[in-house]
């Protein structure tokens, strides 16, 4: 897989769910199947996932997302359950053993806490298991219920865990193949921009707006999850999450989505 021997994968609730009804098990399959061809091919691989709110919203048949905070924990709860429960069936298909790490942004600040999450990380990656990531929504509160998110949908969040455990690449999935020059969904002479060599205001305005209605993070938080990488010393690639050649070609360093390159 070439010189990127250890990746975080980010997946978004838009590739993961089928709006409010349910898990979207045609991506979560080819998810599995291509992150484990990937760790087959020599890589730690790491899958910060979204989806738990949005899996626990179909599973309750709420119909929506909800909006109260506890409703909120609640498909959490459930919905993380039931994810977790795919993805230990989908990727076993393939021979690949997950492991759930839960955690929020105060266990992070602790140095001692930090420290236990980076041993866990790295003696679950020793023993070839796929770390699968998220926060713990249904104690912090902060993601789900604040404007200024902390993890912003779990972008930050991937940013954070690349950091934590040295990555060499942050590959953030999502339902757009990467940053547009403008909104692609509106106009479609929008043109990707194939590489990114500083994030300045600019890119930042082009990022702008949120996520779709049953996530909550947009191309914004991907921008800013990527600056906090790249300070780390991380690449990053925002591209489809759809297409398991889009993981392959991430992983190999070809040309896909849009990159991040650490500057010299």
């Amino acid at each position: 897989m070439g010189e990127k021997k250890r990746i975080v994968f980010k997946v978004g609730t838009s590739t993961l769910c089928h709006a409010a009804s349910g898990p979207n098990l045609r991506n979560i399959d080819l998810l599995a199947r291509a992150l484990t061809d990937i760790r087959n091919g020599g890589c730690d691989v790491i899958l910060v996932s979204s989806g738990a709110i949005g899996v626990g919203t179909g599973k309750l048949r709420l119909g929506e997302r909800p909006a109260d905070l506890r409703l909120k924990q609640a498909a959490s709860a459930v919905g993380q359950c039931e994810l977790m429960h795919i993805y230990d069936k989908l990727f076993g298909e393939y021979g690949a053993v997950v492991g759930q790490i839960l955690f929020t942004k105060e266990d992070v600040d602790r140095p001692t806490v930090r420290q236990n999450l980076l041993g866990t990380f790295e003696a679950l990656l020793g023993l070839g298991v796929i770390p699968v990531v998220n926060e713990n929504d249904s104690v912090g509160i902060e993601e789900i219920e604040s404007e200024q998110k902390v993890f912003g949908d779990n972008d930050t969040l991937s940013a954070v865990v690349a950091t934590l455990v040295a990555a060499d690449l942050l590959v953030i999935l999502s339902d757009i193949d990467g940053l547009y020059d403008s909104n692609p969904r509106v106009n479609p002479d929008a043109r990707r921009i194939p590489v990114v060599s500083e994030i300045d205001d600019r890119i930042v305005s082009l990022a702008g707006g949120v996520g779709s209605k049953f996530g909550t993070g947009g191309m914004v938080t991907k921008v800013s999850a990527a600056r906090i990488a790249l300070k780390a010393g991380i690449e990053v690639i925002i591209t489809d999450g759809s297409a398991p050649g889009n993981l392959y070609a991430a992983a190999r360093g070809e040309p896909v989505g849009t990159r991040f390159p650490v500057r010299a």
